[in-house]
């Protein structure tokens, strides 16, 4: 069996593979998210991303996405910040160095419906380099917002997933997260919230 690098480096020979869901804004415009039927969590749009699209859709007028420099950790297939940057934002999509073909499919499928930017990027959750680096690249004078849909998922990563948002975040920052109340995940839910506030 090929290892889930190597499944998703070449998005054109795997489009079988594909399958997609759509999404309705409030003015009408429809945007596609292609998803893959193998993989990780990450391949697939998840209900609370939905959740956090139409949550920014609806507070347009009042967060004013429109040239906001905006990260989405753990993007997966970029629903989220692609959402964004629909309505105006420069919008960050960043994941796993496996997720890059996907969510670089999503921003071409959607490009032309883009009023601001997006841009897909590898942020592996505690890499200080590549932290360092999508800073310097895509945030001069930082981000405004930063976006998780479904991210406290794995034990593991909880810890490292809270010193990204840190190194992001700045006083002026805005943290939008939407997750899915599991009763397996209650207790990783209460310790991501723990270490955040603390």
């Amino acid at each position: 069996m090929l290892s889930l690098s190597r499944r998703m480096t070449s998005i054109e020979l795997e489009e079988k593979l594909l399958f997609c869901r759509n999404f309705e804004l409030s003015d009408g415009t429809e945007l596609t998210f292609a998803q893959s039927s193998l993989g990780d969590v990450g391949c697939v749009v998840w209900d609370a991303a939905l959740v956090l699209c139409s949550y920014i859709d609806l507070k347009q007028q009042e967060m004013g996405w429109e040239g906001k420099y905006i990260l989405e950790l753990g993007s997966g297939t970029g629903a989220v910040g692609l959402t964004a940057a629909c309505l105006g934002s420069k919008a960050v999509i960043t994941d796993l160095v496996e997720l890059l073909p996907l969510m670089s499919h999503n921003i071409a499928l959607n490009n032309e419906k883009l009023k601001g930017s997006c841009e897909a990027a590898v942020v592996s959750w505690g890499d200080q380099q590549q932290m360092i680096n999508v800073n310097e690249a895509h945030f001069p004078t930082g981000v405004d917002c930063i976006l998780l849909a479904d991210c406290v998922y794995y034990e593991e990563s909880v810890e490292s997933l809270v010193d990204t948002i840190l190194h992001f975040a700045k006083a002026k920052t805005t943290v939008l997260c939407s997750y899915e109340e599991r009763e397996t995940k209650a207790e990783l839910q209460c310790k991501f919230f723990k270490m955040l506030g603390e």
